[in-house]
């Protein structure tokens, strides 16, 4: 009896036993790692060699992107624990591929935009907070496991709250900081109560576990897991800035330097996403009946205030420009929730749609704001008036901004934009859901208005001209000024340009992910 249960014990402590794939842990590994190097670093480095810290963050973007390559088969997992069945808490599957592909992109690209700023910011706090946040970004779409989910999204907005209020002696980036702080962390609370229920529920931490287990649910436990279910979904909408919890985005943006602005709009937005769509899909297939047009209703109430919103803002007021990117994202959010609702009636191939609409909105979007970072060069107020003319003083910058409003407006010459249009709209009537494609065929039109609006200030002629006093045909208009753009913000937008172009040539290699399934 004695030795049987010396067997059982040393049994169930091996099954204890983890075991860890370095390779599959890599990209998020090596950008916490360059993170901590760079805070060691700027310790020791003089305040001119201060720069350098931006080029080797860059460097370490790079090498996390590179190490997804040998993982493009998308079958590796780690930190596994042995049982009935096994469960991993690491998953590199291709959703987790791509997403990381997709946030650790967006933060090279921040990277570039952001290297002429930091000039003006304490380098080594801003590359450290960049690189931990993105680190978290790149861990969170691999998690298998509510802790690691929950850590992982922690790590990713920890840092994004101290990014946004970097300007020191600036109220308005204090403000801003301060709302999107409170905001997430009343989302995190409401997040972490729900998961303990469903822990309380199930028993288990594991997404596959947990899903196995609500399928038979007692019930006497029924309420407590739809309880969990619907607060984890609540806290969730608050990352994704899914109304109505969606007040903190405007000033947030407004506030933050630009190229934070850009990073949240883009990574901030993918984290959620991501980890909406792994509680969900993975967790939660159970409770569809429960999750399902509750996300259907948050996507047709997203879309619609995000576009309503953008239509009031003024051409005139300060940093309009950015604040109508912001009210965009709010509304590009609604779109990619489309899919996810449509997974709970169909099948979870829908969550393709979602991801193929990520990489182009992350692109086209980072694109937008490397030109708003080139027109604040002489434009600090970034007004959306501010564009008028743009293409009389810099046709390129112009006809790239033009581009990446078209592909946001879903028209052409912006192709890949129209397509993931019409793939989450395809997923919508697919899974039955025609109440939700009439409501996202009315909001693309409304985003027609100012999308196409401010596509056209950028070709009128410029105001400086017609509102010179006193100016004749003998008498020029005067002069523009045009400071040089640093050659950092030209490859940021240099590349957006050119990976935006050969998506809308070559759509194929972004639409392919909606007809798949990725997990």
């Amino acid at each position: 009896m004695t030795a049987a249960v010396v067997t059982t014990a040393a049994e169930s402590t091996t099954s204890l036993v983890q075991s860890v794939d370095w390779l599959a842990i890599a990209p998020p590994v090596i950008a916490a790692a360059v993170a901590l190097g760079v805070l060691v670093a700027d310790l020791f480095l003089a305040e001119r060699h201060k720069p350098l810290l931006g080029y080797v963050t860059i460097a370490g973007l790079v090498a996390a992107l590179a190490f997804l390559v040998p993982l493009r088969d998308g079958d590796r997992s780690t930190f596994c624990v042995s049982g009935p069945a096994e469960a991993c808490s690491y998953t590199a599957d291709h959703f987790a591929l791509v997403i990381q592909a997709l946030v650790l992109g967006g933060a090279l690209l921040t990277a570039l935009l952001s290297l002429d700023d930091t000039r003006k910011l304490p380098a080594g706090e801003y590359w450290f907070l960049l690189l931990s946040s993105a680190a978290g970004a790149a861990l969170l779409p691999a998690a298998r496991d509510l802790a690691t989910l929950v850590v992982a999204l922690e790590v990713a907005s920890l840092p994004a709250f101290a990014l946004v209020g970097i300007k020191r002696g600036d109220r308005r980036s204090s403000e801003a900081a301060l709302k999107f702080f409170l905001s997430s962390v009343v989302a995190t609370a409401v997040m972490l109560l729900g998961v303990s229920f469903v822990y309380a529920t199930t028993g288990t931490m594991h997404l596959t576990e947990i899903a196995a287990r609500l399928d038979d649910v007692p019930g006497q436990f029924d309420t407590l897991a739809k309880a969990g279910v619907v607060l984890t979904l609540v806290g969730f909408a608050f990352k994704t800035a899914a109304a109505p919890f969606h007040f903190w985005v405007p000033d947030t943006y407004v506030g933050a330097p630009l190229p934070i602005a850009a990073y949240l709009s883009v990574v901030g937005k993918a984290v959620g996403f991501s980890g909406l769509i792994l509680v969900t899909v993975i967790a939660f297939p159970s409770y569809a009946d429960v999750w399902g047009p509750a996300v259907a209703v948050l996507a047709a109430l997203t879309m619609t205030i995000g576009n309503v919103a953008a239509l009031r803002q003024s051409a005139t007021r300060a940093r309009s420009a950015v604040r109508l990117l912001a009210w965009s994202s709010v509304a590009q959010a609604g779109y990619l929730l489309v899919p996810i609702a449509a997974a709970a009636y169909s099948s979870d191939e829908q969550i393709g749609s979602t991801v193929a609409y990520a990489l182009m909105y992350a692109v086209v979007n980072l694109g937008a704001f490397a030109v708003a970072a080139v027109v604040a060069r002489t434009h600090p107020g970034n007004r959306i008036s501010d564009y008028r003319g743009l293409y009389a003083t810099r046709p390129l910058t112009a006809l790239a901004m033009g581009f990446f409003l078209l592909c946001l407006a879903g028209l052409p010459p912006g192709i890949i934009g129209l397509f993931a249009k019409v793939t989450v709209f395809s997923a919508a009537v697919d899974a039955g859901l025609g109440w939700l494609a009439v409501v996202m065929a009315v909001n693309v039109v409304i985003a027609l208005y100012y999308y196409l609006q401010w596509t056209a200030l950028l070709f009128r002629a410029p105001e400086t001209a017609e509102a010179a006093e006193g100016a004749t045909e003998s008498t020029p208009a005067p002069a523009v000024t045009r400071l040089r753009v640093p050659a950092p913000l030209t490859t940021a937008l240099v590349l957006t340009t050119v990976v935006g172009i050969v998506l809308s040539g070559a759509p194929q290699l972004v639409l392919r992910f909606a007809a798949v399934n990725l997990f």
